[in-house]
């Protein structure tokens, strides 16, 4: 499975962009979280994406930020997948 996730921090923003792009790039599924930020580590889509994947699977995001707010949390999610 191809899964992607999208992400604004607040209820203004619009995922449309990064829906479009995880929507071209082949994603079976996209999960969304829509006014949450980056710094809060229980972001519904998120938590809902990564239980979602199983070993073979290939998470996408639109860039590196919509994943983990600053280094330390971006290293320590991609520390969790093998």
């Amino acid at each position: 499975m191809l899964a992607g996730y999208a992400r604004v921090s607040t209820d203004e923003q619009h995922l449309d962009l990064q829906l479009a792009a995880l929507t071209e790039y082949g994603c079976d599924v996209v999960f969304r979280d829509h006014g949450c930020s980056g710094v809060d580590a229980l972001r519904p889509g998120l938590l809902a994406a990564l239980e979602a994947l199983s070993p073979g699977d290939t998470f996408v995001v639109w860039r590196l930020d919509r994943l983990g707010r600053s280094l330390p949390d971006l290293i320590d999610r991609m520390a969790r997948f093998d």
